[in-house]
């Protein structure tokens, strides 16, 4: 090809669509003629047929980001050359004059500065450049419908349907036979049209969910490309987002272990192999993200630690070689907290235990993602205690291997002179009023009514609105206290507000004169509460549990119901799912509210943030005591029975959800609970609280009944009893 980009001659202009030239020459002579309007609409309608017929599908790539055969149609949006030089605009005439232009050739779609191909290159399309060293570069643009994948086939946009082992495809929009959380809208990026085998996860190719019952998912047989994978973008030596362009050569995990090389199946067999995944820079056992998690990662060469993530300092953070000589003690002065101290910006780094910080950009001992660069206005510099997820009190997590996180030890700021209430309790030395009234104005009584104290309310007291709640008002899964929603880290919860989850309840049963927690419980109606089976394997009596409802303090307090089991009903096959019948309807009020019920086989996305409520253990992380809460993400099946994770254990009728990193779950006590996820302007109950291993264990998430499996037997039983 000429370096000028000479067209061929004799080469005539094409119309959009494929429409010829001669056609809109016509259309165009009809348009201007009204005695012509019957011959275009009849020739409109053939010509629709036809290229209908004929171009259905190139219409739906005429404006995408892939190309057919030699781009000459492409008419995306890619403004840079392979190598990532910006491409010049093809008006204008500087670096390089342009052989072709808008004015020239109106019909090439030379808009802006993006990739065309207007003198059907072979090599593809291709822009002038912004180098003046370099007149024009071909551009990446990948095939579209290409029946073969480059690196993983992360990118694969061809139409194969049918598995490796012959399997049909499930479609994507569909939960049957199979449900699952990689619903279309959710993942717009990832193209998950109708049932073509896609790698939405990190996988080593294309996949599908299957049609058969007896196979949940399958590999495709996508053939590697022939041709270069596209050219990749810049890669870094430090940590950028997840890590994914990391090219470093840290060989060393976190706590200090040596990296399993990647091409090496000993001591522990996998699949994130450099031929599985050709394009990940999997070079001899450096620290990698090849499958999408939430950092770079390595298998270790210790035969009874598989794997763990590993140290690797931000960009652009100014992070010391060796970890920086922390000070023994914080400053003399006293500092405190106003609220929840989400803009506390002192230097205390020590914890209520007197325990030391670990620095936020540090990933030892505890691996975290409260990094400067997630929560860049949170002002995590050094160890210095801060709250950039919303909990209760500024926090750090410790430089102690065996405690995650502890909350600061910092007093909450209390202003000396404050009027509580209506004030008339006030007795500080304020001596004016907003207006500048000064004292000698006041009367014997109290404060002029023709004006308020300066006096400031008490910040210590949090008011919450509440609203009285009659059964013939109330609406499920609409808590009348807003919750927490803390992003946290119930073991490494965050105390809730109390009533914030009014459909939290704690199933009790006698010990000697008294009635002790040992599970929870979700109210789905005035008179039934969905709790796990295995909580009721000591005793099928019902007279041998209580139900207190309304409590916020596991103690309980005055307004506390204390209501009886009238009957038992245990899930079908076994199912780690129970209905408790009360013995007489629960009082609705703004501490009493059911959550509701999802529809049945309720699709609930892959990361989906949702939420975990309970009294249960939590293993020295403060909080034991009164109810606590956790936001936790959805994990799909399908990568939650990975060797990384449950290894197959988790059924279709479980939902697994938990962080990568550990610290945060549901633990002993807190069995039957409720996870819950808010949908549009409510919360629905998606899970009941059932089996993990280990509590807040890195790699282990917790595991919970899908409630959408069971919401048919769930109707039945309470319509029949």
């Amino acid at each position: 090809m000429l370096s000028t980009h000479s067209s061929p001659s004799g080469a005539s202009p094409t119309a959009p669509f494929g429409v010829s030239h001669q056609t809109m020459v016509l259309i165009e002579h009809l348009l201007c003629d009204d005695e012509g309007a019957d011959t275009f609409l009849s020739l409109a309608l053939s010509l629709w047929t036809t290229w209908h017929d004929k171009n259905v599908y190139f219409l739906s790539v005429y404006l995408s980001e892939c190309k057919i055969g030699n781009g000459e149609s492409y008419r995306g949006t890619m403004a840079k050359t392979r190598t990532g030089v910006t491409c010049q605009k093809w008006s204008a005439d500087s670096p390089h004059m342009p052989k072709y232009s808008p004015k020239l050739y109106p019909s090439k779609g030379l808009e802006e500065n993006y990739c065309r191909n207007p003198d059907q290159d072979p090599q593809g399309p291709w822009c002038y450049t912004t180098d003046p060293e370099k007149r024009y570069e071909y551009c990446d643009i990948p095939e579209c419908e290409e029946e073969c994948m480059h690196c993983s086939g992360e990118n694969y946009q061809g139409k194969i349907s049918t598995t490796k082992s012959g399997y049909t495809c499930q479609a994507w929009s569909s939960q049957m036979p199979h449900s699952h959380g990689y619903i279309p809208y959710k993942f717009p990026s990832k193209n998950l049209r109708k049932n073509y085998c896609r790698n939405p996860d990190g996988e080593p190719r294309p996949w599908c969910f299957t049609t058969s019952e007896n196979k949940r998912w399958d590999f495709c047989d996508i053939p590697r490309c022939t041709t270069p994978p596209p050219q990749p973008g810049p890669t870094y030596q430090c940590l950028v987002g997840k890590g994914d362009s990391y090219r470093g050569k840290i060989a060393v995990t976190a706590s200090g272990k040596t990296c399993q090389r990647w091409s090496e199946q000993t001591p522990h067999r996998h699949s994130r192999t450099p031929e599985n995944f050709p394009c990940k820079g999997l070079e001899e056992n450096y620290c990698r993200n090849p499958d999408g998690e939430s950092a770079p990662w390595c298998y270790t060469t210790d035969s009874d630690v598989r794997m763990e993530h590993c140290n690797v300092p931000l960009c652009g953070a100014q992070v010391p070689t060796d970890q920086p000589v922390l000070p023994e003690e914080t400053p003399v002065v006293e500092e405190c907290f106003q609220g929840e101290g989400k803009n506390y910006r002192g230097v205390s780094s020590t914890t209520v235990s007197g325990r030391k910080c670990q620095p936020w950009w540090s990933m030892r001992p505890h691996y975290h993602s409260k990094t400067p660069l997630q929560y860049p206005d949170a002002d995590l510099r050094m160890n210095y205690c801060r709250n950039p997820d919303g909990n209760d009190r500024p926090w750090c997590y410790t430089t102690d291997p065996q405690v995650r996180w502890e909350y600061c030890n910092l007093k909450r700021y209390v202003p000396k002179c404050c009027g509580a209430g209506s004030g008339d309790e006030e007795r500080g030395k304020i001596r004016m009023t907003q207006k500048g009234v000064g004292e000698e104005a006041r009367g014997g009584g109290g404060w002029l009514l023709r004006d308020r104290p300066l006096g400031r309310r008490c910040a210590f007291v949090k008011a919450f609105k509440r609203e009285r709640v009659t059964p013939s008002t109330y609406e499920c899964g609409k808590p009348k206290v807003e919750p927490k929603k803390c992003g946290g880290r119930i073991v490494g919860g965050c105390v809730a507000h109390p009533h914030s989850w009014p459909w939290q309840i704690s199933l009790r049963r006698r010990s000697f004169s008294s009635w002790l927690h040992f599970c929870g419980g979700t109210l789905i109606d005035p008179s039934w509460v969905l709790t796990a089976a295995h909580c009721l394997q000591r005793s099928q009596r019902p007279s041998s549990y209580q139900v207190y409802l309304g409590l916020h303090k596991e103690d309980g307090e005055s307004y506390t119901q204390k209501i009886d089991v009238d009957r038992l009903f245990t899930g079908p096959m076994r199912a780690d799912i129970a209905l408790l019948k009360l013995s007489r309807p629960a009082q609705l009020s703004d501490k009493v509210i059911p959550a509701c019920l999802p529809s049945e086989h309720f699709p609930l996305a892959d990361k989906t943030v949702c939420y975990i409520t309970g009294w249960g253990e939590t293993q020295g992380t403060s909080g034991a005591g009164v109810l606590k809460e956790a936001s936790l993400p959805i994990i799909e099946n399908k990568v939650c029975n990975s060797r990384l994770y449950l290894r197959n254990r988790v059924q279709p009728w479980e939902i697994c959800a938990g962080h990568f990193e550990g610290g945060t779950d549901s633990c002993q006590g807190d069995s039957g609970g409720p996870l819950v996820c808010f949908d549009k302007d409510r919360y629905i109950i998606q899970g009941v609280t059932s089996w993990g291993i280990g509590c807040a264990l890195p790699n282990r998430p917790g595991v919970y009944v899908r409630v959408a499996s069971y919401l048919s037997w769930i109707q039945n039983t309470m319509k029949s009893n």
